[in-house]
């Protein structure tokens, strides 16, 4: 891909959104004039290291506007994996109560319930506008927090969004199906599940341990998220080849996750800050990545020291066709999972036939 190729797609591809008030204004005003408001300090555990600032930042952004909204009596402070606890066991220190918050992607457990993906993304599943609204306006939320409630004592609320993802860094050719068979590669969730039917060997680590792996030949490709964040890993500087697009995560959800008990302590007007602050990380990152991928990824274009490849259509359809396999057997073996799924699928049909109408040809068109 050449780079002015991609900057004329980039413009018609950005997303934009607004921060919504949320009635964050009325909020504040209320909590700093409540004097019997108890002060209290929680430190969030994460999935992220420090250097990634963009995902990190999901939680800082959190934590600042819980404060600002409270006029400092409510604390929420970012730490980074592993300072509370490993980046792929906040789920489980949350559900257990030894942590009371974490910022996390629910797709990591999905050895607890495969359900648990439906909170960040499914493969070939839901853009970052078609995942907010099903969360947010087709009942997606109400799914996920009844599951959370039941099946591990947690509430859940989006708390930032990535937006669709570029497919990896390969140091081998991907050019057909085949060429996954035995392929040693990072990437968690169902897409990880996908990948295995396909053939490669999937390891799930977590962002701290994916350069050396990847330099040292452990693994032979890995996913992360897109140009901003993966130059910041140095992915670029160990893989011969970047693929597009990421079909397991077109529109990746990352969610705070909170213990009930924890939450249902808190005074009414908290619980409602904690809401607010949520939404404004969630619509805060995706911007924050529609924009800084923008520039990185015209970096990597310019130094031309990795080649930029789409996956054929044998590979996308190959995978397409053991991920809704993969769904009718999971819907088969766990009732959450059929639930939320015969929703979601409904939702996504749905949607994805009117953004195919209005949506995909004009940007076909610009594209052009």
């Amino acid at each position: 891909m050449e780079r002015r190729d991609f900057l004329k797609m980039a413009g018609a591809g950005l997303a934009t959104a607004g921060l919504a008030a949320c009635g964050s204004n009325e909020l504040a005003q209320e909590a700093a004039s409540d004097t019997a408001l108890p002060e209290l300090t929680w430190d969030i555990a994460t999935s992220w290291p420090l250097s990634l600032d963009t995902i990190f930042g999901g939680a800082e952004t959190f934590g600042a506007r819980v404060a600002a909204m409270t006029g400092g009596k409510f604390q929420i402070n970012a730490r980074a994996a592993g300072e509370i606890v490993g980046g792929l066991e906040v789920l489980n220190a949350v559900e257990e109560g030894s942590n009371p918050i974490g910022h996390t992607a629910s797709y990591y457990y999905v050895g607890k319930s495969t359900a648990t993906a439906f909170g960040t993304a499914l493969p070939f599943g839901l853009t970052a506008r078609q995942q907010n609204a099903w969360l947010y306006e087709g009942g997606g939320l109400q799914l996920m927090q009844d599951f959370y409630a039941d099946r591990f004592n947690v509430i859940q609320f989006p708390a930032g969004n990535t937006g669709a993802q570029m497919g990896g860094w390969y140091n081998k050719e991907i050019n057909t199906a085949a060429d996954l068979e035995g392929l040693k590669m990072r990437i968690p969730g169902l897409g990880g599940q996908v990948m295995t039917e396909l053939g490669a060997t999937v390891q799930v680590l977590p962002g701290g341990e994916i350069f050396q792996a990847l330099e040292t030949g452990a693994i032979d490709a890995t996913e992360w998220v897109g140009p901003y964040d993966d130059r910041t890993m140095g992915f670029d500087q160990v893989a011969q080849y970047y693929y597009y697009p990421g079909w397991w995560e077109p529109g990746p959800t990352l969610e705070v996750q909170i213990n009930l008990d924890e939450y249902n302590a808190l005074p009414e007007i908290y619980q409602e800050i904690i809401k607010s602050a949520a939404w404004e990380a969630n619509t805060q990152m995706l911007a924050n990545y529609d924009s800084k991928n923008v520039v990185a990824f015209g970096e990597i274009l310019d130094e031309g020291k990795v080649e930029v490849r789409p996956f054929s259509d044998e590979v996308l359809q190959a995978a397409e066709d053991a991920a809704f396999s993969l769904y009718d057997t999971f819907s088969q073996e766990d009732s959450d999972f059929a639930t939320i799924y015969k929703e979601w699928k409904t939702f996504r049909d749905g949607i994805q036939n009117w953004h195919g109408i209005q949506e995909a040809r004009y940007l076909e068109f610009l594209g052009k």
